[in-house]
Parts: C-alpha cells; structure tokens; sequence
C-alpha cells in the first residue's frame, strides 16, 4: 500500500483530539507539513506527529505549495473553512475539512464545485456515521426494515455543556452556537440514515436565553456573559419535498433533564438511538415489540472486527478512499445540504419567516 503524505492546517484541539492521533496509526501515512497561526503549535504537533523532516508554517498557502502533498486535513475555526479548503483543492490536494463543511451555504456550494472542478476529493469530518451503532442502521433501512422513513428527530442537546475555550463563543468566527456546532452532527447523521437530501422548507428558532447567566453551573466551568456571542440553544423544523419530516434539537444550555436522542419512524418500524444503545420498535404478528441490539463496536463495513475508534475509522476509510480511488463516507453534497438547511435555521429565526428552498 503506498504512502500518502498529508499536510495539516490548523493545530489546535481538534486536531490534536482527534485527526493527528488517528491519523499516527495508520502506517501508510506521513504528516510532513503543518500549518497554524501560532508558530508554537504547528511546531509542537510536527515534533510529536511529523516525519522527522517535516516543516513547519503560519501561511497555510506555503503548505499548499509543497508539491508532495497529497492530502490536506482543514482543521481551522469554521469562518475559515471554504476559503482554504477551496485553495486546496485548487492547488490539487484532496481535502478533509472538519465539520461543518462551512459556515453558509453559498460557501459550502462554491467548495463542491471546486471539487467538482478540480477532480479533488473532498469530504467532511462527521464522524458520527463511523459508528458501528450507525452502520448497522443504515444497512437495516437499506434493507426495508424500517419501510418508508417519513418522520425524524436530530438531537444533540446539554443541560450545561458550553465549551469555554478556543473560539466557540465567537459568532464571527464560528457562525453560530450549538445549532452549527452539535446539531450539525446529529443532522448529518439523519439525512444520511434517511438518504434525503431534498429539503423544501424550513423554520427555525434560535434563543439566548441562559447565556447572560453569572457564575453559572457548566461542565467546563462558568462562561463569561461577555464572551458568548452565539446561541444557547436553538430548533429547526424542516420539511421535505416528497413530505417527510425532520426536528433538529440542539444546545449547550437548557432546563431540561434528559433531552433523549436522534429517533426514526417509518411505515415498517421505528428506531431511535443515543450514545451506544440502538432499539428498534415495530409490530409483529399482531403484537407490538421493541428490542434494544447490543451492536459489537467493531463491526463496521470496512476492516471488519478491526478494534479502533470512530475517529480512527474516520481516518482510515479517508485515506482508504484516496488510495483506492474511491468515494469517501461523507460525501460533499451530502455536506453541502446540512450545511444550507443550518443556515435557513439561522436565517428563519431572525427573519421570522419561512425559508424555502429552490424548487427546481
């Protein structure tokens, strides 16, 4: 299996959580750039996950130029997202960008044409499909089991979970709250398991309801009123051309004690599933039944009883698809319309108005 050389823009947590340490375990791969507007740590990452002669930058184009490169991973604040993934591609490298695939959906259309453009590779780090749990669904409703899937629920809601550090507090910088930052998660991961991508209409609201609070209670200590720019919880109603439904759920600060999880109805069954549990309900021989799948982690469609992470099969089915010369889990326009549907969330809650979608 040959090598892939990869160059890494943007060395912060997320990088160092989750893309560099999956992607240090697969022996096919060199990280040989890395890129970040602070020095010492774009230095730090290519000490602990660089070839020893890898080289260090703040101008992510100077990584760009290294003709070597194959591959760019796109680990910047979200404002940052289609411009840099968009040169990349241009400058003829295959792109991860981390999620979202950007902060509107004009952006996120103008990164699928240059992937369409240039011939590039191009997907998004939703890493919710990586899941064995999710695997295991999708091939169920590939199969019928859930019949027509015509009503669905994306949750991804904290009681008290505002992240206080980086720039997620930034509305200039990221684009939004927790609505583009989890919920776009649990949204990727219900079009994809519904196989929907005609969205019609859409409403939306957004609060800032709790993120004036002092001293308040939050799992990574108290945020300061001044700094959260964003929303602290927000929904989205969003209706499809052939009828079905989706609500979108998310936020980082709400009074509610179990927001419960994503869940699917369809004609044959339903389903609905949080963290590891995964049941599945429907009706047999005139009697009802619910039945929780104790799912085995490591049975996915590719590398099969391999034990890793979901971040891990993230980066190993990523570099698989470049090597292979394969589609990749996440496809672009799948990412393009999660994307578009979280900006008319945000553009019906300020407008109060319905947004509809092109109708061609």
């Amino acid at each position: 299996m040959r090598t892939v050389k990869i160059g890494i823009i943007g060395c912060g947590l997320i990088a160092n959580d989750k893309h560099m340490p999956s992607l240090a375990k697969l022996e096919n791969v060199q990280m040989v750039a890395f890129c970040d507007l602070i020095p010492e740590r774009a230095e730090q990452a290519a000490k602990k996950y660089g070839t020893p002669e890898a080289k260090v930058f703040t101008d992510y184009k100077d990584l760009l130029a290294i003709e070597e490169i194959e591959v760019v991973h796109v680990l910047t604040p979200n404002r940052s997202h289609a411009s840099i993934s968009i040169d990349a591609l241009e400058s003829g490298k295959h792109v991860m960008c981390e999620k979202p695939m950007a902060v509107t959906g004009a952006e996120a259309k103008a990164m699928y044409e240059a992937h369409l453009r240039t011939g590039k590779k191009l997907t998004v780090g939703y890493q919710s499909r990586s899941s064995a749990k999710s695997q295991l669904l999708k091939k169920m409703i590939v199969g019928g089991e859930l019949g027509e899937i015509y009503f669905a629920k994306a949750v991804a809601t904290r009681r008290r979970g505002v992240p206080t550090w980086g720039v997620f507090l930034d509305k200039e910088k990221q684009g939004g709250g927790p609505m583009i930052d989890i919920g776009t998660h649990s949204l990727d991961l219900i079009l994809w398991l519904m196989d929907n991508y005609e969205p019609e209409s859409v409403v939306g609201s957004v609060f800032h309801k709790l993120k004036d609070t002092e001293n308040a209670a939050n799992e990574w200590g108290s945020w300061d009123p001044n700094e959260f720019e964003v929303e602290d919880s927000a929904f989205g109603y969003v209706k499809f051309k052939n009828g079905a439904t989706v609500i979108i759920e998310t936020s980082w600060a709400l009074n509610i004690a179990d927001g419960g999880g994503n869940l699917l109805c369809g004609t044959k069954g339903g389903a609905d599933f949080n963290h590891n549990k995964l049941r599945i309900n429907g009706e047999r021989d005139g009697s009802l039944f619910l039945n929780q799948l104790d799912v085995d982690p490591n049975a996915r469609e590719l590398f099969r009883g391999e034990k890793m992470s979901d971040f891990e099969y993230e980066a190993k089915q990523w570099i698989h698809s470049i090597v292979n010369d394969i589609e990749p889990l996440v496809k672009p326009r799948e990412a393009m319309i999660v994307s578009q549907i979280l900006e008319a969330v945000y553009q019906s809650a300020e407008t109060g108005k319905i947004v509809y979608f092109d109708q061609e």
